[in-house]
């Protein structure tokens, strides 16, 4: 039998946006509506049209409006998840993020491509390939993740980055295309900003919280 375009979409194979695939479509395009245009100040009424939108979370994950994406439904977030203001996932691909994952403003995760040959765009074929992040990731400002890419637990990725190829764990990458930088040690621990320490108030609450939440896995250790 014939597969379906939602079919043939899910299983990352060449599909059309026919009007099965845009039904689908429109209950995403009513929640990103009503999450863009609620109360910015209402953040229980902002968790609760994200917890919604989303295919999983915690019901605690928040999303600075506005926010864009196809489905919702294909997006999976992790605990503690929190995207800044003006982020895009055209989650046509699925979308998997980890635990306690931070997007800065203007971060675009793409998993929607067109084939390379003109002809064979133009018959408005189109294919979605998956994207993956790990735990414990932060993603700076004005990022764009490409289809395909997956990037390793507790990575840091540089503002302006174009991420087009998978990024180990424990690592500084930044670029276009996004190239790591360095490893991320135990020396990283108690910087805040380039060269800058934690001042020892702060430092304290910080080892306290540490110690109190450690068994759960929030605060990871380097193997450095």
């Amino acid at each position: 039998m014939k597969m379906t375009n939602i079919e043939r979409r899910d299983k990352e194979l060449v599909y059309i946006s026919d009007d099965e695939v845009f039904e689908e479509q429109k209950i995403a395009r009513r929640l990103t509506q009503e999450l863009n245009t609620v109360d910015r100040s209402d953040f229980a009424a902002i968790k609760g049209i994200v917890n919604k939108l989303l295919g999983k979370s915690d019901g605690e994950a928040f999303i600075n409006p506005p926010f864009y994406c196809d489905y919702g439904t294909h997006i999976e977030v992790g605990k503690n998840f929190f995207a800044n203001y003006n982020c895009t996932m055209l989650d046509v691909g699925m979308i998997r993020i980890g635990d306690n994952v931070q997007l800065a403003p203007n971060v675009a995760i793409y998993t929607a491509g067109h084939p390379v040959h003109p002809a064979t765009r133009n018959t408005q074929y189109e294919y979605g390939i998956d994207v993956t992040i790990g735990n414990n990731v932060w993603i700076g400002g004005n990022v764009v993740i490409c289809p395909g890419v997956t990037i390793g637990d507790n990575t840091v990725i540089g503002a302006g980055s174009v991420v087009t190829k998978d990024i180990p764990a424990w690592v500084v990458a930044a670029g276009n295309p996004c190239r790591v930088i360095r490893k991320i040690t135990e020396a990283d621990r108690n910087k805040y900003y380039a060269d800058k320490e934690i001042d020892h108030e702060a430092w304290q609450d910080i080892m306290r919280m540490e110690s109190e939440e450690n068994d759960e896995g929030k605060y990871p250790v380097s193997g450095e």
